[in-house]
């Protein structure tokens, strides 16, 4: 079955761009003008991933991702049409997988929409079907799921593939470029800011479980993989 895309955005060129690339690409789309239409054509339609405008009216973006993330960890690359840090910061760390700032390439858009959803839905590779784990961390990569202390720990499809380099890599230092290569299996830009967003939103998402240290900062060199024990 063709992957489901729903398009989020108010204007209709860049709807129609998008939804074109996509729909080539072999998707089938769904779209949407404003936020609160987002939400209800969400639960009508149960996409396989949101692609998802910031500024749009009604309700931007970004309230419509906290919306979602009450319920669904369903996979969102956002739009924007602002290169400003501090949106591509808050789209990822309220649970956004990707970022793209317009004006954008469609063919860029479709290639990391693909990323996202091989991630999100391929079947591990037998190695990969036993469980992982590090102190109270352990993770599950044939049910895409992640718990410390036993408690579940819900993490979008780019987090998992991050996290998951660490804990198969136990002690080693690990670059940006190559958190990078880990998450994202083909030639496609990202910056680092974006990879520091993705960190800082698993280190929060853990400590709220009451994790002490789950990723840790090598300072002029990149990060390792904490304890993972409990707070004290």
């Amino acid at each position: 079955m063709a992957h489901r895309i729903l398009v989020v955005d108010d204007d209709p060129h860049i709807r129609e761009v998008v939804c074109f690339a996509l729909e080539k690409g072999g998707m089938a789309t769904a779209i949407a003008r404003d936020g609160r239409e987002a939400l209800n054509r969400f639960a009508e339609f149960s996409p396989d991933l949101i692609v998802l405008d910031i500024g749009i009216p009604e309700m931007d973006g970004l309230e419509v991702c906290r919306q979602i993330r009450k319920t669904s960890d369903v996979p969102i690359l956002f739009l924007s049409a602002r290169d400003e840090e501090i949106d591509r910061v808050l789209g990822l760390e309220i649970g956004g997988d990707d970022y793209v700032t317009k004006p954008f390439s469609p063919r860029e858009l479709v290639a990391r929409a693909n990323v996202i959803l091989r991630r999100t839905k391929r079947v591990p590779a037998q190695s990969e079907i036993q469980p992982l784990a590090q102190g109270r961390l352990s993770m599950n990569a044939l049910h895409h799921a992640a718990a410390f202390d036993g408690s579940p720990v819900t993490l979008t499809a780019i987090e998992f593939m991050i996290l998951k380099s660490f804990v198969t890599r136990p002690g080693i230092v690990l670059t940006r470029e190559q958190i990078m290569n880990a998450a994202y299996d083909i030639q496609i830009y990202v910056s680092d800011r974006t990879i520091d967003s993705h960190i800082r939103n698993i280190r929060a998402k853990f400590q709220a479980a009451g994790c002490s240290s789950v990723i840790e900062t090598v300072h002029g060199v990149g990060f390792k993989l904490g304890s993972c024990e409990a707070a004290p």
